[in-house]
């Protein structure tokens, strides 16, 4: 489909017209962090006893009180790729 056939189909439905540059200037990003732990569905707790992160961190990182660095951003990615070949590795298992 087509950039132009897409908002054709857009703007046909009245219960779903799209957002305006404005509408979505307004809307707050998912912060990285609690995207990658709310897609795996959990808790702030689950999340930092799963990959032995002190659970402040993780909070810290949530709010934007600080930012992850560099070592533990590539951890987080690594998460967010794969959950549980992390999560077995981090425990000693062999992955």
């Amino acid at each position: 489909m087509t950039e132009e056939e897409r908002m054709a189909a857009a703007l046909s439905d009245p219960d779903a017209q799209p957002l305006t540059k404005e509408e979505l200037a307004r809307f707050k990003r998912v912060n990285l962090i609690k995207g990658i732990r709310m897609k795996l569905c959990m808790t702030q707790v689950e999340f930092a006893e799963a990959f032995q992160l002190p659970l402040a961190t993780v909070r810290d990182w949530e709010q934007e009180r600080t930012t992850p660095d560099a070592p533990a951003r590539a951890l987080l990615k690594a998460i967010a790729a794969d959950p549980e070949t992390v999560r077995r590795l981090i425990n000693g298992q062999a992955a």
